[in-house]
């Protein structure tokens, strides 16, 4: 089983890394592989609603970052945490851009796999944060993973993160939580309980 972790950050190895390897660290200890994916500090398409993804076998038709590589390791992934910077209350406008084209054209890679959200801050902004990057998991239908408090860690600074105790105890007990669940989930499949077929036919729109 493995679980791959999202940096949206533009920074590489900043305050979200440094939240992200503590969970991970657990997930090995529990016997996940990990592999953290970094989006990069270069330029980034926002989804422009074209539609092409729909016409599209898979992936998103813009092919110039990346999006479709996020795509191509989601498919061997059993489990995600995406992590973000906190800006303006909001997660960072690259983690947004990148999970509006990889949901859209890369829903299948997802569907069904738990998620959460982790979120890092200097003081505020973190609870909007986490339910801005939540919502994207319930679309997908995904079960979304708790922690012993809301998954997000302070500090201005990679080593003010190592000194928010109870930050990185967060980020242990979302790893532990994340690795029960993936092993439950997989237990399930070997008694021959698989994922639901939902009904997808039906769309109204609120203006007719």
């Amino acid at each position: 089983m493995k679980v791959l972790l999202v940096n949206g950050s533009a920074k590489e190895h900043g305050c979200t890394d440094t939240a992200l390897h503590e969970a991970a660290k657990t997930l090995e200890q529990e016997g996940i592989l990990t592999e953290v994916f970094w989006v990069g500090s270069g330029s980034l398409r926002d989804c422009i609603g074209c539609g092409q993804c729909n016409t599209k076998q898979e992936g998103c038709i813009f092919d110039d970052d990346c999006v479709n590589t996020l795509i191509a390791k989601a498919k061997d992934a059993d489990g995600f945490l995406f992590g973000s910077p906190v800006y303006y209350a909001h997660p960072s406008g690259r983690i947004l851009s990148v999970m509006d084209r990889a949901f859209y054209s890369g829903k299948k890679a997802f569907l069904h796999k738990p998620a959460a959200a982790v979120v890092s801050a200097r003081r505020a902004g973190t609870t909007a944060s986490i339910d801005v990057l939540n919502k994207y998991f319930t679309l997908a239908e995904m079960p979304v993973v708790s922690s012993s408090y809301w998954n997000m860690t302070h500090g201005n600074q990679p080593q003010e993160v190592k000194e928010d105790l109870e930050g990185l105890q967060i980020m242990r007990n979302l790893g532990r939580n994340m690795a029960w669940l993936l092993k439950c989930i997989e237990s399930g499949k070997n008694q021959g309980i698989l994922a639901p077929e939902n009904e997808y036919t039906h769309r109204t729109g609120f203006i007719r």
